[in-house]
């Protein structure tokens, strides 16, 4: 269960909620340029873009969950059960890479969309899990920059890549179904809705946010696909850092999991364990947790991208709290 979210204001921005029963030994993960990434099939790239962003780190390898690159290029991977499958067999022709490694693959090699649609359609996605103890996750990614969105989906039915008009993306059904079932909501306005009872005098709305009535507010994929895309499309803020950082963290936190109010299958309680913006232009990563709302901020740039090690910032999760008295 997890929800993306790219807007461009002055500046272009990109974060998400991860949405899971437990913690998954997530950080904060600078990969500078000369980091080597090493590939299970496809050959090294010694040099690449830097990458900032949340990821688990295995072996010295990161498992980024989210990132962007120093060029502003972002990509985020989302829970996708029962509807993500990676062919077991290797293309001969192609690039072969496990999901695992795409992040890295795109982030480390293109600068902007044009050039990740370009690496895509020369990847062939197959089933190589990272270890025995960490099998394939299912996922399907969201990927944006300032000059658009795209969703890539691997099923049964093959990969394939969407255009993503409204920047947001959830979890299952496949993205397809969520365009579709936009146009449920095609009513809902920020106004006040005119009066379609015309035989009926003196009808009067008694209160604001009548036109918004019908956004759903529960928290399954589908209807927080519809509630983040409305609240993205008629966010307003000032054009400051600040101000659209704040922004973003409310757009997120109108589609978070409160722990409790959903139970997985295995009995787990469903949280928010970090929500995340990133200012793509700056390399501003920012995020928060579950337990300490306050919110924390890493500069890529600030650190020596020519280096060959991972910089990790371990979570904030001790709730800080400013005492006036």
């Amino acid at each position: 269960m997890c929800t993306s979210i790219a807007i461009t204001r002055r500046d272009f921005y990109f974060g998400r909620n991860m949405d899971l029963d437990c913690e998954f030994g997530e950080r904060v993960v600078v990969t500078p340029r000369r980091y080597p990434f090493r590939f299970r099939k496809a050959a090294p790239l010694d040099s690449h873009y830097a990458l900032i962003g949340m990821a688990t780190v295995r072996e010295g390898y990161p498992l980024y969950a989210e990132a962007s690159n120093e060029k502003g290029l972002c990509m985020a991977g989302l829970n996708f059960p029962g509807n993500a499958w990676y062919p077991p067999q290797l293309d001969p022709i192609r690039s072969n890479i496990s999901p695992f490694e795409l992040i890295p693959w795109l982030l480390g090699q293109c600068a902007d969309l044009k050039e990740a649609r370009c690496l895509l359609g020369n990847t062939h996605i197959t089933a190589i899990p990272f270890s025995r103890q960490l099998p394939l996750s299912p996922l399907h990614w969201h990927i944006a920059d300032r000059t658009g969105s795209i969703v890539l989906e691997c099923t049964r039915e093959g990969a394939r890549v969407y255009d993503d008009p409204v920047g947001v993306m959830t979890n299952n059904p496949p993205f397809s179904f969520h365009l579709a079932n936009m146009c449920q909501y095609m009513n809902l306005l920020p106004g006040t809705p005119d009066n379609c009872f015309s035989t009926v005098a003196g009808l009067q709305p008694f209160g604001y946010g009548l036109g918004s009535v019908g956004l759903p507010g529960d928290f399954s994929p589908a209807s927080r696909f519809v509630k983040a895309a409305y609240l993205a499309m008629n966010s307003a803020c000032e054009k400051d850092e600040k101000s659209c950082v704040s922004q973003f963290f409310h757009l997120l936190g109108s589609v978070s999991m409160v722990r409790g109010s959903v139970v997985a299958p295995n009995g787990g309680l469903e949280m928010t364990t970090y929500a995340c913006c990133i200012n793509a232009d700056k390399g501003h990563y920012y995020y928060n947790s579950y337990s300490n709302s306050q919110i924390t901020g890493i500069d890529l740039f600030r650190e020596d991208l020519s280096a060959h090690e991972l910089i990790q910032y371990p979570l904030r999760k001790k709730p800080e709290i400013a005492w006036e008295n």
